[in-house]
């Protein structure tokens, strides 16, 4: 046997026992291949049902743990155990930790001088930390310090080598298994940019109460959004949305339908079903500003923080509260449609500015429109302005300044996503119209309106959230009489995780908008809303959520029969 040959196997049992202490800092390196949309993060359990990203972390930890013994900067190399400052003259490993430092030179630590050897790690972990010590062996070689070995160490290698061949082999055929897979996705896989997301609302519901409940039925419903999310640089998101549903809300006494008692999955209904393109936006990061851009179905709370966590429901699905009211403060439904909105950073906390950033956006209902009184500027449209700000992760403040302009004068709508831009408030606000005499004639006058809101979140407790908004609105109109001033504010009360994990029991109160002084209505109560759910998460995609809503006073009156809605929802989302 060659002399080199002799050294390669003598030294190599000191390297490969090395690796029992190294194999905690091999294996510490931050998880970096795992690439998804910037919207979302994986959790643990996420990335433990996808079996490809699993794997493929598996491979990317075991080539930095290859590639890690060429490493040698100051940061991470020790010549010395005293570098490391967690590391005691008492600790029980404390002499073969030094052993291996000032024999072997095979011990790397933290960049901040830590070792931590209280680290756990897994057989697979151990197999692959082997590797990290291979170039290591030809740095021994090199220098001939192979001398200070004993056949001890040659029958410490031989055991080593038995011991861990079943799972070099396993990950061996891990890898050649990962590789075939891969190349069978890349070749028949519907994009190498796109994701589909998608959820599916069935609920049943009616509403009870006097002259409500006779003029209603129990009904079936369903909506159902397929959201195809494209990223071009890992940062950016392209939305392309298709939406069919069959959901309508009911007919509340006193009110138009589609006013007061609005749902969530009541919201941009299609009509039989219809399939429709109800989103077309596009996010992208440009230095330290999130630019948003709407082509169809903006909203403002697509890009504005609405601080109404477990109510509000980004997708306005299936996921939050049941009503539109507490889902989310009425000023963040006044316009909506094609348009633009940045969110600027202000500090970089621990200044007076720290975790505060600025929101400013502007959309359009008729910005594809070239008729008169039309286009992206002539016709309705809504300016928002948002300071947002933040203390730590428990404390949320916003607020919030909205101009808008509307034909119709109105300044919510009750309808879909079309003429005045606004999207279903689920409030009597649609009866906001001109002057008293255009109403009575069935004509509208146009008005703009400033609307001013302030809305926060507190979280004391991961068991608990407290949330609630308060808005105010000026309307003037452009003839005589049209103007007047209005109010909503509302408090919710949510209890996640409460039974279950993923389960949220929630409770809302509030008065929807109302006003006093319109000219020529008449009604002077406030419109009260009560709602209460408990969402149920049956499995990581399927959740039922029972709840009821109750609403005093619609349209102000307390002519109107209150009205209590009952409804069991299910939510599947993919």
């Amino acid at each position: 046997m060659s002399n080199l040959l002799w050294k390669s196997l003598v030294v190599s049992p000191a390297v490969l026992g090395a690796t029992l202490l190294v194999s905690t800092t091999a294996i510490a390196a931050p998880n970096t291949a795992t690439v998804v949309s910037p919207a979302k993060q994986p959790t643990v359990a996420e990335v433990a049902q996808q079996p490809e990203i699993l794997a493929q972390t598996t491979i990317d930890q075991v080539n930095r743990y290859s590639n890690e013994g060429n490493q040698n900067n100051s940061q991470s190399q020790v010549t010395s155990v005293s570098q490391f400052s967690d590391v005691q003259p008492t600790d029980w490993a404390f002499q073969a930790l030094q052993s291996l430092v000032e024999r072997y030179g095979c011990i790397a630590g933290y960049p901040n001088a830590t070792y931590r050897g209280n680290r756990a790690l897994t057989r697979y972990e151990f197999a692959a930390g082997l590797n990290a010590c291979l170039d290591r062996v030809n740095e021994l070689i090199a220098t001939a310090t192979a001398d200070l070995v004993t056949k001890q160490d040659l029958a410490t290698l031989q055991r080593l080598q038995e011991e861990f061949s079943a799972e070099l082999a396993t990950l061996r055929g891990r890898v050649d298994s990962l590789e075939a897979r891969t190349a069978e996705l890349e070749a028949n896989q519907f994009s190498t940019t796109t994701k589909l997301v998608g959820e599916a609302v069935f609920g049943v519901t009616d509403v009870f109460g006097g002259r409500n409940g006779d003029n209603n039925n129990t009904v079936f419903q369903d909506r159902v959004r397929l959201d195809l999310q494209t990223s071009f640089t890992g940062r950016d998101v392209l939305h392309t949305r298709l939406a069919a549903g069959n959901a309508q809300p009911f007919a509340i006494d006193g009110i138009n339908s589609g006013a007061e008692g609005t749902q969530t999955f009541q919201v941009g209904n299609t009509g039989g079903n219809a399939v429709t393109i109800d989103r077309l936006t596009y996010e992208v990061p440009i230095g330290p500003a999130n630019v948003y851009l709407a082509a169809s179905g903006g909203r403002h709370s697509h890009y504005a923080a609405v601080n109404n966590p477990y109510f509000f429901d980004n997708t306005d699905g299936g996921n939050g509260a049941l009503s539109t009211f507490a889902s989310e403060s009425p000023i963040y439904r006044i316009g909506g449609g094609a348009g633009i909105a940045l969110n600027l950073p202000l500090g970089k906390g621990g200044g007076i500015l720290g975790n505060s950033s600025i929101t400013a956006g502007y959309l359009a209902s008729q910005a594809n429109n070239p008729g008169l009184s039309q286009g992206l500027t002539n016709g309705d449209y809504a300016a928002l302005g948002q300071l947002n700000f933040s203390v730590g992760d428990r404390l949320a403040l916003a607020a919030t300044y909205v101009h808008g302009y509307s034909a119709s004068g109105a300044l919510f709508d009750s309808g879909s996503q079309g003429t005045v831009g606004a999207f279903d408030v689920g409030t009597g606000q649609a009866n906001f119209l001109g002057n008293a005499a255009g109403r009575a004639a069935g004509i509208s006058t146009p008005s703009s309106s400033n609307s001013y809101g302030v809305s926060a979140a507190f979280r004391p407790s991961d068991k608990l959230s407290i949330s609630g908004f308060v808005s105010y609105h000026d309307v003037t109109g452009v003839g005589a009489g049209d103007d007047y001033e209005a109010w909503s504010y509302g408090l919710g009360v949510a209890l996640p995780d409460f039974g279950k994990k993923g389960n949220v029991l929630g409770v809302f109160a509030g008065a929807e908008p109302y006003s006093f002084n319109r000219p020529g209505f008449v009604g002077n109560n406030v419109p009260y809303h009560f709602e209460g759910f408990y969402k149920y998460r049956v499995s990581d995609n399927i959740s039922v959520t029972p709840g009821v809503i109750w609403l005093t006073s619609p349209g102000q009156s307390s002519a109107n029969d209150d009205a209590i809605i009952g409804t069991l929802r299910t939510t599947f989302t993919f």
